[in-house]
């Protein structure tokens, strides 16, 4: 197997001149500058002793200097934990010490959240904006470090690529690269540990299947913490001597297209929720309303307003993009069956944090409507069913993108991975002749109808989910039946203009005509009983699906 770190020494003497980073409306760098960060970044962790294998945690929001950590870490052969700045703090100091963590950069406004005084493993913590000490428990202190950097720095401007050299060899592809805690829909954070092997195959499958060119402009927005942010628009597109845009702010579809009408990316990932803001809140209206909808209802004319859609979107998007893809979470079927019907390049695959996360993929000219792709290469998937074409089965994956385990929990690792060596992912789905997957449900979200039948509540919320005035749903058991929590969509209500409407009565009442409709095409044993109304949105993980655990009881 090629060695990771090898390949981005040598994508880094190769790219030197090329632009690397860019934070938004912010500063550039390029590959030399991303180069001499990285040797800097080794000087340091050997002035504080930091041997392979050791625990540096990094805390912040996508930016130039979150990769430069990150990136100084594994290329140095220590064991980087990135935490997500949403935690809370006392979340933030469970990962912090559970980690073992030596080394803490984060940013000054966080830090201060933290009871320093129980985080017994660390050495030094670093404000991630400017680098400098916050906390020292090294006897040659702040001052001393300082002086060191500023000494090294002027040294290292001096550096040519042939200066430029990782200690790769020492590096062996089963080591740890990364343990990233989960903040999963069922609220247990475990540290899951991810080997450089499953970062490189994660990497060499996306090269060899999204094809992106040196110089390629990309932008990053999901977060870096996370392993599909960071290994789809980070650890991916810098082995290709890309230009990565870092958007720090939170990504709203208005945030959004502003930045891709001004960088123009190559390739976009993203996560449902996006894609389908999008749909409803731009889509839907203008094929509702006026010559659009008189055109759109008849078949002779209904091309052309697709063909005028399809293009608005792709300026949208910037207009440069290959593909969109999205991950993180289900895809309502609905609106990909209207990006199917544009013929518009958007795909939607499958992986999980256990896995680096890829799992499974296909592009967008060969995705049937409905499924995540198939398997990756360097891995095999199978459902666990007598009849995976027709009966779902829970999704069992093995291959070299597959975590070592879960930090310090032999138990969790035990039960995620088999004795012979295949992840047990609990996801429920069906594989179809030609291998493609087709998700189902999660089976822990899965319940039980009255006659024994399964009812897979994500399928009854994406039809939930396309009705007047739902943002989004909740499908759960009470007392034997089904009820869905429902956040209204205000901006809806808003557009009417129903000046003095009593909105809690208005919304019930279209709440019992969605139940109704929405019954109308279940089955018996799926149908839900009442709506209940949500106050505010669900509570999310990072990649936007629903802690459902906390809407259980």
């Amino acid at each position: 197997m090629e060695n990771l770190i090898r390949e981005y020494e040598e994508g880094i003497r190769t790219y030197w001149d090329l632009k690397v980073f860019s934070d938004y409306e912010g500063e550039s760098v390029c590959y030399s500058d991303l180069g001499r960060e990285i040797m800097l970044f080794h000087a340091l962790f050997k002035k504080y002793k930091i041997k392979k294998g050791d625990k540096i945690a990094l805390l912040g929001r996508n930016s130039i200097h979150w990769a430069y950590v990150y990136l100084s870490a594994v290329t140095y052969g220590a064991v980087i934990v990135p935490i997500l700045p949403d935690f809370h703090p006392e979340d933030i100091q469970h990962i912090i010490n559970h980690s073992e963590s030596i080394l803490l950069f984060i940013p000054e406004a966080s830090f201060d959240k933290i009871d320093e005084s129980s985080t017994k493993n660390l050495k030094a913590v670093f404000s991630l904006e400017d680098f400098n000490v916050l906390m020292n428990r090294m006897s040659e202190g702040e001052k001393g470090y300082n002086s060191f950097r500023e000494t090294f720095r002027a040294k290292a401007e001096q550096f040519t690529p042939n200066d430029f050299i990782l200690p790769w060899q020492e590096i062996d592809p089963d080591d740890c690269a990364a343990i990233v805690y989960t903040s999963g829909t069922s609220g247990i954070s475990k540290g899951v540990m991810i080997p450089y092997r499953s970062l490189m195959v994660n990497v060499r499958y996306s090269r060899e299947n999204m094809p992106l060119e040196p110089g390629n402009k990309i932008i990053s927005f999901l977060p870096l913490a996370h392993a599909y942010g960071c290994t789809i628009d980070l650890l991916f597109p810098l082995s290709r001597g890309c230009h990565i845009t870092f958007l720090s702010v939170m990504p709203t579809p208005k945030v959004l297209l502003k930045a891709f009408d001004e960088i123009k990316p190559r390739l976009i990932n993203m996560v449902p929720l996006i894609v389908e803001k999008i749909y409803r809140k731009r889509i839907q209206p203008a094929l509702s309303k006026g010559l659009a909808k008189t055109l759109y209802a008849f078949p002779g004319t209904r091309g052309l307003v697709l063909k005028k859609i399809k293009k608005s979107i792709s300026e949208s998007f910037g207009g440069a993009f290959l593909e969109v893809i999205v991950g993180g979470a289900p895809l309502n079927p609905e609106v990909e069956r209207f990006f199917k019907k544009l013929k518009f390049p958007l795909s939607v695959g499958y992986g999980m944090t256990e896995c680096g996360p890829l799992i499974s993929y296909a592009p967008w000219n060969k995705h049937p409507h409905g499924s995540v792709g198939k398997s990756m290469d360097y891995c095999t998937v199978k459902v666990k069913s007598s009849q995976p074409e027709s009966v779902p089965g829970e999704i069992l994956v093995k291959g070299d993108n597959v975590m070592s385990g879960y930090y310090r929990n032999k138990k969790a690792t035990e039960e995620a991975i088999d004795s012979e060596g295949w992840l047990h992912t609990g996801d429920l789905a069906l594989m179809d002749k030609d291998g493609y997957l087709y998700i189902k449900g999660r089976s822990k979200n899965m319940i039980l109808g009255p006659s024994g039948q399964n009812i897979y509540p994500e399928e009854v919320e994406n039809k939930i989910n396309n009705l007047p005035f739902v943002l989004e749903s909740l499908v759960v058991e009470r007392d034997g039946a089904l009820m869905a929590l429902v956040c209204p969509d205000y901006d809806q209500l808003d557009a009417l203009e129903l000046n003095g409407t009593d909105v809690e009565m208005f919304f019930n009442e279209k709440m019992e005509e969605n139940r109704r409709q929405v019954n109308s095409v279940l089955p018996v044993y799926s149908q839900i009983r009442r709506i209940e109304l949500m106050p505010e949105p669900f509570e999310k993980t990072p990649t936007k699906k629903i802690k459902r655990f906390l809407y259980d009881k």
